[in-house]
């Protein structure tokens, strides 16, 4: 889908603040009885939130260190 594993989101700070922003307007979403956007906002914090913890920053391989170690 999207890549977000770009030089931007490298501190920590920006990739946690999407990640709330989204989350928090997606329950406002809910609360204001908005399914549709509620659960598009709730996808993008989930997403995003894969993206950044769970697939591996680029970061994560350094050079000269292979995936098996």
């Amino acid at each position: 889908m999207f890549d977000l594993q770009v030089p931007f989101f490298l501190p920590v700070w920006r990739r946690v603040a999407v990640i709330v922003v989204c989350t928090i307007w997606g329950l406002f979403e809910f609360s204001t009885n908005n399914p549709l956007w509620a659960v598009l906002f709730c996808g993008i914090a989930a997403y995003s939130t894969w993206q950044f913890f769970f697939d591996g920053w680029p970061e994560d391989n350094k050079p000269g260190q292979s995936s098996s170690d």
